[in-house]
């Protein structure tokens, strides 16, 4: 048995943070979108890829990031069958 070392992270080139900037706010502008008509939303990253122009994965990737950081929207994983299903709604302002 030989251990292995973990794989090295790995640093983001400005145009990959770029890239992925911009995939984050096209799928946070989708999610805005969808929920000002619907004002909650449960969605999988498999049924709104081709809306959003990314792979189920990189959506469910996405959604991790804009949990901690999209204003104007509460994101949480709500359940999971065969995919991550997620709630997304507008705060209520009190």
């Amino acid at each position: 048995m030989s251990a292995t070392a973990p794989p090295a992270a790995v640093e983001e080139s400005p145009a990959d943070c770029a890239e992925s900037d911009s995939k984050l706010e096209r799928l946070r502008a989708y999610l805005a979108e969808e929920t000002a008509e619907q004002g909650e939303l449960y969605v999988k990253g498999k049924f709104i890829a081709d809306d959003v122009d990314l792979s189920p994965q990189a959506i469910g990737q996405l959604m991790v990031r804009l949990q901690e950081s999209a204003s104007g929207l509460e994101i949480e994983k709500w359940s999971y069958t065969s995919a991550t299903t997620w709630r997304v709604t507008t705060p209520q302002s009190a």
